[in-house]
């Protein structure tokens, strides 16, 4: 998976629905979407995503959302597969009121370390020459100091996406078999060992636009009687694998700090 779709802003509406619900979803907006190229010849249309989340020793990142900061960020390492040669994603994911913004940066998995040290990759390092991708892996790493932060959990599921079929100013997106273990290291391997299922047989439902509210999804919301609501892989996880074992099997974690103020930082230049 070796294309990039960097986006900088997007609001996000996010549903918990059936399995059965969501092949009907799927037969609905195949009228107005097309299915991503990455999934289109997989079985259910669904392709591995991975994220190794990274938060402060106190777990400042997942309080705030717990918590329910209107402004507050995630750092991530996106990887999809444990081919040496596939780039791995540095990615900020930040919200501010309901909007998203979302920066990332491309490298190669030898630099993975490196970053994670608070270095920035030499120029061989970098999986993309955009320089988009080099300016998200500095300001990941301003963030990363700031907070002390360490590879906490890593989370995986099913992704089945569709997308506009003159850009990508709509998606839609169908999460499946949502999966949370800690993970203190590096490795970035997709297996996983004796991971939580965070919403059990739920599939999470997203509707991703930058612009103008598609004027279709008020119908399907009617069609399928869809109730919006809330469902971050990160914090859910955590909250379903118990706070007090996460932290026992990290190690010892100081009390929370409460981590820099997101609206003092400029994440999507």
């Amino acid at each position: 998976m070796s294309q990039d779709r960097m986006q900088l802003q997007r609001l996000e509406l996010k549903y918990q629905i059936s399995e059965a619900v969501a092949v009907a979803i799927r037969d609905f907006i195949s009228s107005y979407l097309e299915v991503d190229e990455f999934g289109a010849t997989r079985p259910n249309f669904s392709y591995p995503v991975h994220s190794l989340y990274l938060d402060s020793p106190g777990l400042a990142t997942y309080r705030h959302t717990i918590n329910g900061n209107k402004n507050r960020y995630k750092l991530r390492i996106r990887f999809y597969e444990n081919r040496p040669g596939a780039p791995v994603y540095f990615e900020i994911k930040r919200r501010m009121n309901n909007a998203i913004l979302k920066q990332r940066g491309a490298v190669k998995r030898e630099a993975v370390d490196r970053v994670l040290a608070g270095q920035l990759p030499e120029p061989h390092e970098m999986a993309s020459p955009d320089p988009r991708h080099l300016a998200g892996i500095q300001r990941f790493v301003q963030l990363l100091t700031e907070l002390h932060a360490r590879p906490v959990a890593h989370v995986a599921y099913q992704r089945e996406a569709w997308m506009s079929p003159r850009d990508n100013s709509v998606r839609v997106t169908m999460d499946r078999d949502v999966l949370l273990e800690p993970d203190p290291t590096s490795r970035l391997l997709a297996e996983m060992t004796h991971p939580v299922r965070v919403f059990d047989d739920r599939v999470i439902l997203e509707l991703k636009f930058t612009g103008r509210f598609p004027d279709w999804w008020q119908e399907l919301v009617r069609v399928f009687g869809l109730c919006q609501g809330s469902a971050a892989k990160y914090a859910d996880g955590i909250a379903e694998y118990g706070e007090n074992k996460l932290r026992a099997e990290l190690g010892d974690c100081p009390p929370f700090l409460e981590p820099p103020d997101p609206q003092s930082l400029s994440v999507a230049q």
